[in-house]
């Protein structure tokens, strides 16, 4: 990261069935070792498979999941006189958007058994409901933040 300059970000290109940046970026998180037509074939068939359980739109099934687990508390460690404290800071909202799909895919790579569409599907649904490991990981984030709030003026 520059010290001076800002940092341009470059705009995603909506993805090609729903054109949707959140999908495309959902997609590139998915994808591993550059395989990325085998990351769309997973998160199509997912979102085909939410769209089928839920019987509505799978894209607003996705933003609700992702709305769900996005957090917006977090802890960042800061050194103050020799001693490190964890200090809650709000979560930049591009931040949190990263985290929530890191999480949701994490969580689903972490489930057993079936294909990573199912899993992953599995994981949107849970994700939607407020409940799975994606959510358990946003309410353990907020907890620690909630703990650590009486080092809330060493925030910088």
């Amino acid at each position: 990261m520059p010290r001076r300059a800002r940092v341009i970000r470059r705009e995603c290109p909506p993805d090609a069935k729903y054109q949707s940046k959140l999908v495309a970026k959902f997609i590139n998180k998915v994808m591993m070792r550059g395989k990325k037509s085998v990351a769309e074939r997973i998160v199509y068939d997912a979102l085909e498979l939410v769209g089928a359980q839920t019987k509505q739109n799978p894209l607003d099934t996705l933003e609700r999941a992702i709305k769900n687990a996005t957090p917006l508390l977090q802890v960042k460690p800061r050194r103050v006189g020799g001693a490190t404290y964890q200090v809650p800071v709000e979560v930049m909202p591009e931040h949190g958007l990263s985290l929530a799909i890191r999480w949701l895919i994490q969580s689903a790579r972490a489930r057993s058994g079936h294909s990573m569409a199912e899993k992953l599907a599995a994981e949107i649904l849970d994700a939607a409901q407020k409940q799975g490991a994606a959510i358990k990981k946003r309410e353990d984030t907020h907890k620690m933040a909630e703990a650590n709030r009486a080092f809330v003026h060493y925030r910088w």
